[in-house]
């Protein structure tokens, strides 16, 4: 039987980062993902400069940096009116911006990251199958080809996505429900005249974003009435153009989706000896680009948490043990909570609606200083309670 100190199921972004700080905090763990490959998917691309700041104290900032694209101002418009910019230039430094790196990328710097510290801690192609609780110890069953395999740890911890397979199984319940707003976005040539910035068209007929990419490329993000199960290029060209006036006809396309947007959080972030992080633990609007970035908040802190538990000589107390857990739960809930009411109030401001008079007001006064530098650093993720 295999043996480590923490087994995390799910190697996203957020497993694989926790499992790169806790071996580099002299932990011994591995990861247990049943992907055998990254997906190729853009999907999130905002990384923010909470994030960056854990990058660099891990000695990884390097290639996030020399892969990703700064984004230091966003236009905001009402219609298609400028109504003024909000500029990230007096956040504090040196991340004085959102670096725009595609997922994809950003786990392949992270994995490389990992199997340089050692490469037997990333398990491909591993089906996660069940886990027992037996004492101080966790024993968790999973499959590798076609060959069962057990291995024992210390604690478990889900970082398997908004359909936690472990959050299931451990019995934690996950609160929360969808919200009425969807959208579509696709990924094409940047064809704008924005370059590095972004832009956000609170339009009467529904929210227009579009973010720079590396590789001259802009994502768009549009808001619709309904969930579109089935995207093509054509209705997001037709929106764009509808709304804006901006002709995507010409522009090569390189993604294309559809989605809605939910609202959830575990009942407890630990139950015995699993612990939950990320998307695992809770579900926040994509609109701003927060989750992927909590969720290595997450990570960071219970790596901490972990750390503490786990001392290289000596015996952790129950009590202690307890004590810690459930702080960890405590904390990062609140802050999910904070993170999802940001998140809200981006949905409100872009939703259609018949009289924006009162939105564009507000609107106005938030481009405008000193509220352009709390939206500032609220956009920055800044200010969340540690």
């Amino acid at each position: 039987m295999r043996e480590t100190q923490v087994v995390i199921i799910g190697g996203g972004p957020v497993g694989l980062y926790l499992a790169g700080f806790l071996h580099q905090s002299g932990i011994s763990c591995r990861i247990l993902e049943k992907r055998p490959d990254i997906d190729p998917h853009s999907k999130s691309l905002g990384i923010h400069p909470v994030s960056l700041e854990l990058f660099q104290e891990a000695g990884i900032i390097g290639p996030f940096l020399d892969q990703g694209l700064r984004i230091k101002r966003g236009h905001a418009f009402l219609d298609t009116e400028k109504a003024g910019v909000i500029s990230f230039d007096e956040c504090p430094q040196p991340f004085n911006y959102i670096l725009s790196l595609p997922q994809n990328q950003t786990e392949q710097i992270l994995e490389s990251w990992l199997n340089q510290l050692d490469p037997d801690i990333p398990i491909r192609s591993a089906d996660f199958n069940s886990f027992r609780q037996i004492d101080d110890s966790i024993e968790t069953t999973f499959t590798a080809g076609d060959k069962q395999e057990v291995i024992r740890s210390t604690f478990l911890v889900g970082c398997d996505g908004k359909n936690s397979s472990v959050r299931e199984q451990a019995g934690i319940p996950f609160h929360g429900s969808p919200y009425p707003d969807t959208y579509i976005m696709g990924d094409f040539t940047d064809t704008t005249d924005f370059g590095s910035d972004a832009a956000v068209y609170l339009h009467h007929d529904g929210l227009v974003e579009c973010f720079p990419l590396p590789d001259a490329r802009r994502r768009w993000v549009i808001k619709t009435d309904a969930f579109l199960k089935t995207v093509n290029r054509e209705l997001i060209e037709s929106a764009v153009f509808a709304r804006l006036g901006h002709d995507l006809s010409k522009a090569d396309n390189y993604m294309l989706s559809s989605f809605g947007v939910q609202h959830y959080l575990a009942g407890t972030f630990h139950k015995g000896r699993v612990l939950l992080a990320g998307d695992a633990a809770h579900v926040v609007s994509p609109i701003g680009g927060q989750g992927m970035n909590l969720g290595w908040l997450d990570a960071r802190d219970l790596a901490d948490t972990l750390a503490g538990l786990l001392p290289r000589t000596g015996e952790t107390s129950k009590e202690n043990e307890l004590l810690k857990l459930n702080e960890y739960s405590k904390r990062r809930k609140k802050i999910a909570r904070q993170t999802a009411r940001r998140a809200e109030l981006n949905m409100w401001l872009g939703r259609k609606r018949n009289y924006p008079q009162i939105r564009n007001l507000l609107i106005r006064l938030m481009v405008k200083k000193p509220f352009s530098q709390m939206m500032a650093n609220m956009f920055t993720m800044r200010g969340l309670e540690k």
